[in-house]
């Protein structure tokens, strides 16, 4: 053969003779035809389906978002991506921003961050703010303030329950969601009850004793 090359190419497959992808024009037309149908059926159907809302798993956020959340007792409106904790919502998103819970560990294990989100203790570094729309907030700022304290504050000063302080607001909200749950805790159920929350100072006692007294206070009723 010219120049010492042979009919295959590369890969073994002939240049000429019959070719195995051969298709008459009135086979070629037919299947075009059929594809289209296909492709019509298709986009019937997708049309018929039902929207999903933004933020399922149909239909995922993608990019900053405008929401809302309720957070003590007010509409707040802020803009977040899909990965943006609750807590960075609160401490970093809004204006002005919600500082009470502190961002220490970021892991959910110190409780430093803890909110309680429609009645129930969360640490906010763990909850996405997308997953909070349309829920109850409650931060520690929406507990009390330096001039009307709730009993679980007014408790906490009492006793002493604070050294750096850092930890105070995680605990004084988990104190004040295990009273509404429980207004005359034992003991024992008062250290479960803050058994997510760590104290680097080591202020325990004080912190349960907190919890007893402002469960003498108003019946309990830590509003």
């Amino acid at each position: 053969m010219a120049g010492g090359r042979n009919q295959e190419s590369p890969y073994g497959v002939p240049r000429k003779g019959a070719s195995p992808f051969n298709v008459s024009r009135r086979g070629f037309i037919k299947g075009m035809g059929a594809a289209a149908v296909a492709a019509d059926a298709l986009l019937e159907r997708a049309a018929a389906a039902p929207v999903a809302e933004p933020g399922s798993a149909e239909n995922p956020v993608a990019g900053p978002v405008k929401i809302s959340l309720k957070i003590n007792g007010q509409d707040r409106q802020v803009t977040v991506e899909p990965r943006t904790t609750l807590l960075s919502a609160l401490r970093d998103r809004l204006d002005p921003p919600m500082t009470g819970p502190k961002l220490v560990c970021d892991a959910g294990t110190c409780g430093a961050c803890t909110v309680i989100l429609n009645g129930k203790t969360v640490y906010g570094c763990s909850v996405l703010a997308l997953d909070a729309v349309g829920k109850e907030i409650t931060t520690v700022e929406g507990l009390g303030t330096p001039d009307k304290m709730s009993p679980v504050q007014a408790a906490f000063v009492e006793k002493d329950a604070m050294m750096c302080g850092y930890c105070t607001s995680g605990f004084v909200t988990s104190v004040t969601a295990l009273l509404r749950d429980n207004p005359n805790p034992t003991l024992d159920e008062v250290r479960e009850g803050c058994k997510g929350n760590f104290c680097r100072c080591g202020t325990y006692p004080h912190v349960f004793d907190a919890a007893l007294a402002a469960a003498k206070t108003s019946g309990g009723a830590a509003k």
